[in-house]
């Protein structure tokens, strides 16, 4: 609606303000509202196809803009094009991408509530944005509330939540672009977390402590030894060893 788009525009405008960086998928109506309130502080478009598949065909000024002044991001073929299949898949990226996920608007079958339940997943704060029951848009988000996600009626909802996050702490208190550019081992770190882990599942915030890296490098390399069996994410942003 008009006026879920107008929301998702000044809550990304106003999480840009606060030094956030906005994730979203560049699908028409809510997505691309959230990417253009967040084009002058930092927007992450996530494809479900190639990074030279613009979808919906609309969107390919604001595909343009982001691609110049902030990511574009795909784990397909560039010249790919996306199938109705990729899209829920590339919602596992935006979630993963993301300190937490908020939901506008969706009708109860809708692919936002799959990429709120990978976050769930992912150890990851699920926001939702209350709505009128008469709304079949609105069942979706008012459902999640129902379930334990966070109500969200502005900036102050997303950012009180985050602060409390141990993984904002940490990353506040550990994260030094030129020291993690130029001195951190990725490799070493990798085999560092994999001789941390076992069969008993441990919270990624102890890894973190744990290792005093920052916290995109240790996600980062879970990712990797998640992908090659060497690791399990869990829900609840638990890991073990494999």
């Amino acid at each position: 609606s008009a006026a879920g788009q107008r929301f998702a525009r000044q809550l990304a405008a106003e999480l840009g303000q606060h030094g956030l960086v906005v994730v979203s998928g560049l699908a028409r109506g809510v997505d691309g509202a959230a990417h253009e309130g967040s084009l002058s502080t930092g927007t992450i478009a996530v494809l479900g196809g190639g990074i030279a598949d613009i979808y919906p065909p609309e969107h390919a000024s604001l595909h343009a803009r982001i691609a110049q002044d902030g990511c574009i991001v795909s784990e397909s073929a560039p010249l790919r094009r996306a199938q109705a299949k990729d899209f829920p898949r590339r919602n596992r990226i935006i979630s993963g991408l993301s300190l937490g996920v908020v939901v506008v608007e969706a009708e109860l079958k809708s692919g936002s509530l799959i990429t709120a339940r990978l976050a769930a997943e992912q150890g990851r704060d699920v926001f939702a944005v209350p709505g009128s029951p008469l709304d079949p848009r609105a069942k979706g988000p008012n459902d999640l509330i129902r379930q334990g996600a966070i109500l969200c009626e502005g900036v102050e909802d997303v950012l009180r939540s985050l602060s409390a996050s141990p993984s904002m702490r940490e990353r506040d208190r550990t994260w030094d672009p030129d020291e993690a550019a130029n001195d951190l081992d990725h490799d070493a770190l990798r085999e560092r977390l994999d001789a941390l882990l076992s069969p008993t599942p441990v919270s990624r915030d102890e890894l973190v402590r744990a290792t005093k890296a920052p916290t995109s490098a240790v996600m980062a390399a879970l990712v990797e030894l998640a992908l090659a069996d060497r690791a399990e994410l869990l829900p609840g942003g638990m890991v073990a060893g494999v």
